[in-house]
């Protein structure tokens, strides 16, 4: 197994995002073998080998190797070597740490950091530079052969003949000094740099490398972290709402197990998206069903688990601080917090540039699936009773538009979902109107509108609270799914590839508007159009 070209193609991408520059890639390849050769050492894979490392801790470099100058040597050793700025050196290394970590352990699996990297030792040996033999176990470098030295970098630099090494005498002569002078200029720039209060270096979103059925490789800059999203009904014991991404089904199953032993039954409004584009594991899942038995006993809450952090929301304040405190005691390596005041306009935005950044990464002939799910990472903040399409909104719609078009057999469907105020006709009138206004406007931008549909859902698919202004911000919003004639009407059951979207439950699809469509009882909860033999009016809720 060749670790190094593995990092190179999995964490490289996350860490430098579109920056192409070669003496980045080369100096984070070396870096890895440096990083793999360090995690090596028993003892210091132990420090933190129980920690649930978030994959952008930036700090975890420094838990690698707790001696300043030995960090310092690292990076000003890349630095020189492959002429990068020793502050970028610095946050380029800081970044590629846990995402390597977590790659390495992923390639591992079940065997030992420590021995698994030993085990493959020759994959990564001869990347090592000769001055690394301060700051990793000792053995792990090259034997250099008789006569010879191992090259400071990666790449073997020629050897000296005699008579050149004579005519340099007087240069060699000069180095130290030349050495001195240069450390000493890095430092007054790093001190420089720190008083101006540079910008930190982008962190990368992503995490992992997914290894699909059909044995393809995704990306790590292409997988998100798995995530549970759920919110409690009035009641103890009771779930509102609840949803999961994740990356296979295993995971899936985890989420649901833990699911079942807190809510019983209810667990079964819970849908999952399974799909390789999200990562396999949780670091929240070994406490997941200590977890979920807080939140259980707290009625109208909401909870988002994603990453290394637990997001919490109550309408009472009371309540959500204890909240916080019972998730921290039970939960103490992820980060709790409770979710903040709603902040609109930056909600809009954030979720325009969410959805801008995941349809760059589609690349050609894109999953549909990967389309709709971009699509629907956008706000469209509708202003209050209307369905005109907000003008923040219509550039990335424009550039939607042009991709729907260019691909063949692009079929979505476009779902409009509102929170619980007013009625429930009301609202689901409202839901379709927008539905009908975004696929008004993409037609009008040359879509073919036989490649589109709508649906108007109302308040009956809530992904949050209604207890919350943030709550119901979540719950009005706009979805792109896959086209499915089947399963219009009911839960959406969609296959490509290695994804699936669907209810868990014994069978895939949602309660049937009308209750029994079948029988006289007049208990639609959408118009009787579903239900010719009911006729055509609104009917109220049932008792």
């Amino acid at each position: 197994m060749d670790i190094i070209s593995h990092l190179t193609r999995t964490v490289t991408p996350a860490v430098l995002g579109g920056d192409d520059n070669p003496a980045k890639k080369n100096l984070l390849e070396q870096f890895y073998a440096v990083f793999a050769a360090r995690l090596a050492d028993t003892d210091t894979y132990g420090r933190f080998a129980n920690e649930n490392i978030a994959r952008d801790d930036q700090g975890f470099y420094d838990r690698v190797w707790t001696e300043g100058s030995h960090r310092d040597q690292i990076s000003s050793e890349l630095s020189a070597a492959h002429n990068v700025d020793a502050t970028a050196s610095r946050g380029l290394i800081a970044m590629a740490a846990p995402l390597a970590y977590h790659e390495i352990k992923s390639l591992a699996g079940t065997t030992p950091v420590p021995q698994f990297l030993n085990d493959n030792l020759s994959s990564y040996q001869h990347h090592i530079p000769a001055w690394a033999s301060a700051v990793i176990p000792a053995g792990m470098l090259v034997a250099a052969p008789a006569g010879k030295r191992i090259s400071d970098t990666t790449s073997m630099a020629p050897l000296v003949r005699e008579e050149e090494e004579k005519s340099g005498s007087f240069m060699k002569a000069l180095l130290p000094i030349i050495g001195l002078i240069i450390l000493a200029a890095l430092a007054w720039a790093l001190l420089r740099g720190c008083q101006e209060n540079p910008e930190p270096v982008g962190t990368p979103v992503v995490t992992e490398e997914q290894v699909a059925d059909n044995g393809q490789v995704a990306v790590a800059a292409d997988v998100e972290p798995a995530s549970l999203r759920i919110a409690t009904g009035e009641t103890s014991s009771t779930l509102y709402a609840c949803s999961m991404t994740v990356g296979d089904d295993a995971l899936q199953g985890t989420v649901m197990s833990a699911m079942s032993g807190a809510f019983g039954t209810e667990a079964d409004k819970c849908r999952a998206d399974v799909d390789n584009n999200f990562a396999i594991d949780m670091p929240a899942a070994p406490q997941l069903a200590a977890i979920l038995a807080v939140i259980k006993d707290v009625p109208n809450a909401s909870m988002v688990i994603k990453g290394d952090k637990i997001l919490v929301n109550s309408s009472d304040e009371t309540v959500l601080a204890k909240l916080v405190s019972d998730l921290q005691a039970v939960a103490p390596a992820m980060t709790v917090e409770a979710e903040g005041p709603l902040d609109l306009q930056g909600e809009i935005d954030g979720g325009l540039a969410a959805a801008d950044a995941a349809m760059g990464r589609l690349g050609e002939n894109p999953d549909p699936r990967d389309v709709a799910r971009a699509l629907s990472l956008q706000v469209i903040n509708f202003e209050l009773d209307e369905a005109l399409i907000p003008e923040a909104n219509k550039p990335f719609l424009d550039r939607a538009a042009a991709l729907i078009k260019s691909v063949p057999d692009m079929a979505l469907t476009i779902v409009g979902n509102t929170d619980s105020l007013a009625s429930d006709a009301y609202n689901l009138d409202l839901s379709r109107q927008r539905a009908e206004a975004v696929k008004d406007y993409l037609v009008s931008k040359g879509v073919d509108a036989s490649k589109l549909s709508t649906k108007g859902a109302g308040e009956s698919n809530p992904i949050a609270d209604n207890s919350t202004d943030q709550g119901r911000f979540r719950n009005r919003r706009i979805e792109f799914t896959v086209y499915d004639e089947s399963a219009m009407g009911k839960e959406e059951v969609v296959t490509a590839g290695t994804s699936t979207n669907t209810a868990i439950k014994g069978t895939a699809t949602m309660p049937d508007p009308d209750l029994n469509p079948l029988d006289s009882n007049n208990d639609d909860l959408l118009p009787d159009s579903d239900d010719p033999t009911q006729g055509t009016a609104l009917d109220p809720k049932k008792p």
